[in-house]
């Protein structure tokens, strides 16, 4: 028993001094990135492409998501309002409930299964192909080239995403509740501005500005230090759509917390 017991705690000890290894790993690569940021060369064409990659290449996920996110929301909320003679509160709950939470989670959700496990894969081959070391010995630097870029590409393009994810989440809750459930346009408007004020709108930007920062940094990070070949490069695409998908719901837990306390 005994045995057992010493086991159990070398097991839980281990994990977590390699989940303190990792975290400071991840905060280094971090540091790293923002350094090369504003140091030359400036490789302007990267850029450009991982904005294209992160953002438009994610639009067309993010805006379905979004879109039946608020057609949802409308529908449910009409039935539970229509049970209090409320129906007018649907425009301003499903507003702000995409506003504030839905919006930039699902936007954040969609970009790390899509955009993340692709930045992993990508970086997973390099490495396990020995192109990163290649890239490292003609002195070009593997974070300035590979992973600034994404970084900052996915902090930018996730607020984005995630504005447009709301407009039509909101369109599309406007079209049900008004055309099909027959709620006055005019009340639905009015609660929207209510409910939403300018505010929140920030904060929802800075929720998915983070939320983009943590798929960027786990999808690199995973990939920066794959090992073990094409087993190898799976394990760590798994782990990092996982590792970010959680990280998410977390971190939003923390943010909604302190905005809105």
């Amino acid at each position: 028993m005994l045995a057992k017991l010493k086991a159990g705690v070398e097991a839980i000890g281990n994990a977590a001094i390699g989940f303190v290894e990792e975290l400071g790993q991840v905060v280094i690569m971090l540091v790293e990135a923002i350094v090369w940021a504003f140091r030359p060369p400036y490789r302007l064409r990267i850029w450009f492409q991982a904005l294209e990659t992160i953002g438009v290449g994610s639009l067309p996920i993010v805006l379905l998501t979004g879109m039946f996110a608020g057609l949802v929301l409308a529908y449910q909320s009409h039935y539970a309002f229509s049970l209090f003679n409320a129906e007018s509160l649907v425009g301003g709950t499903v507003a702000v409930s995409l506003v504030r939470e839905l919006g930039p989670v699902l936007a954040g959700l969609m970009v790390a299964g899509r955009t993340g496990s692709s930045m992993t894969t990508e970086l997973g081959t390099m490495r396990v192909t020995e192109q990163i070391d290649a890239m490292a010995v003609m002195a070009v630097n593997p974070i300035q080239y590979l992973v600034t870029p994404r970084l900052f590409a996915s902090i930018i393009m996730l607020p984005v995403l995630t504005m447009l994810s709301n407009l039509v989440g909101i369109l599309a809750a406007y079209f049900l509740t008004v055309h099909v459930l027959g709620v006055d346009p005019g009340i639905f408007v009015a609660e929207i501005r209510d409910f939403v004020e300018p505010a929140d709108l920030l904060k929802s930007g800075i929720k998915a500005a983070a939320f983009g920062m943590v798929i960027a940094l786990v999808g690199c990070y995973k990939g920066f230090y794959a090992s073990g070949g094409a087993k190898g490069v799976g394990e760590a695409t798994t782990s990092s759509v996982v590792v970010s998908s959680v990280s998410i719901l977390c971190i939003d837990y923390v943010l909604t917390v302190l905005m809105w306390d």
